[in-house]
């Protein structure tokens, strides 16, 4: 969907017509609604994961320490 959400912005940053593309990613958001909703009424109570979730659980580039560098020389 991000890919989707970008060539939209592309396209209107060059003043082209995006009507396609913004239907397809407006299908898509659809789609995800539903599927949230088919998740609620099958009992899902659970808070589903936002993007500062995501962003939280990635490893930090930085945690390999300064034994780690000297190994990989």
């Amino acid at each position: 969907m991000a890919d989707v959400e970008a060539s939209v912005r592309d396209l209107i940053n060059r003043d082209r017509d995006c009507t396609e593309r913004a239907r397809a990613q407006m299908d898509l958001r659809r789609k995800i609604n539903l599927l949230i909703g088919e998740w609620k009424t099958a009992s899902g109570g659970e808070v589903l994961p936002d993007i500062r979730d995501r962003v939280r659980l990635r490893p930090l580039k930085n945690e390999i320490g300064p034994a780690g560098v000297a190994a990989r020389r």
